[in-house]
């Protein structure tokens, strides 16, 4: 759940910010977010193989040009996208479901990018299960609250405890990044004894931290897959570049088959664009993981995070379908 000061905040931006502002006529220069991590592979082969210029070329734009900014974290890449700064953004669900609500359906998603597992690691013998955390026991996560992994321990608390419990794990949460979360994990005197991780994070942590093991997953709490990036824009942007919101959809349509086809290549244009040092063939071992292959563009259990937030006050309008927070190029799709 969003804190107070974070719901003014983002009210403030989105108040201050005409979402339809400079997009009187199409744009032929994209500005596109990039984050570093496996899981934002299919937009990586879209920026080397140029797929989204290929495909407006191909519907009738062509010379358009795709600038790439990097971003470390959804929060950044979501002020970028409300004061001008991105056209186009790749994050999380709860992102884009508390965005859409607080733009008064202003941002919505476009198509899902990816839909890997990421995982509740524990180093701590004591704890075999999600009820074996106590008061005093520290989980880390992306960002308190309102990151995909605190909203995982909402839904599982409102399962194990009641809903009017949902926020039983909260206060057991704390904020660091997935690259410092390991390095804790690492540490044995370090208070942080568990991480709900994103890949490849938790893949290194079972195999680098003694004692650490899978104790939860977002497919168990969830009973299926979870959208974990989808691009997401404003619907002034969208309105005014049909065609390049329809380029999109096909180059990530592209993206999922070579990744698909060519997984190896695919690993090489990761680690050339973020520059992640991490061997080619360790980084195909964690694709050849359970779930880990699942980029498909269609959202997946994003309803379950709606109907989550929606009842425990984040968002104030709960949508009756995926469809009311992704823009219509993606409404032919089998979403959830």
């Amino acid at each position: 759940m969003l804190t107070r000061r974070q719901t003014l905040a983002l009210g403030a931006a989105l108040a201050a910010v005409p979402l339809t502002r400079g997009y009187a006529q199409a744009k032929t220069e994209i500005s596109v977010s990039r984050q570093p991590g496996i899981l934002y592979l299919p937009a990586h082969v879209i920026e080397k193989q140029k797929l989204l210029e290929k495909h407006a070329e191909k519907l009738g734009l062509p010379g358009v040009t795709t600038k790439w900014l990097t971003f470390s974290g959804g929060g950044a890449q979501q002020d970028a996208l409300l004061s001008g700064g991105v056209d186009i953004i790749n994050t999380g669900t709860a992102p884009m479901l508390v965005m859409w609500d607080k733009s008064r359906g202003r941002v919505k998603g476009i198509v899902a990018s990816s839909a890997q597992p990421v995982q509740l690691i524990t180093r701590d013998p004591r704890i075999q299960s999600l009820k074996d955390f106590q008061p005093g026991d520290k989980i880390a996560v992306p960002t308190v609250r309102i990151s995909t992994q605190a909203i995982l321990l909402q839904i599982a608390a409102s399962r194990l405890y009641g809903p009017d419990n949902w926020n039983h794990f909260d206060a057991m949460t704390v904020q660091l990044g997935h690259p410092d979360a390991l390095i804790a994990m690492k540490n044995a005197s370090h208070e942080v004894k568990s991480h709900f991780a994103a890949p490849p994070f938790q893949f290194y942590e079972v195999k680098q931290v003694p004692g650490a093991r899978v104790i939860a997953s977002s497919a168990d709490i969830m009973g299926s897959a979870l959208s974990q990036g989808q691009f997401m824009t404003t619907t002034g942007f969208a309105e005014a570049n049909p065609k390049i919101i329809q380029a999109l959809r096909n180059a990530a349509e592209e993206a999922k088959a070579f990744i698909e086809a060519h997984p190896a290549e695919a690993v090489e244009i990761y680690r050339e664009v973020t520059g992640d040092k991490t061997p080619a063939d360790e980084l195909l071992g964690v694709l050849k993981q359970p779930g880990m292959m699942e980029w498909n563009i269609y959202p997946q259990g994003t309803m379950i995070f709606a109907d989550h937030l929606a009842r425990i006050g984040a968002i104030k309008t709960r949508p009756s379908s995926w469809k009311d927070y992704y823009l219509p190029v993606a409404h032919d799709l089998p979403g959830s």
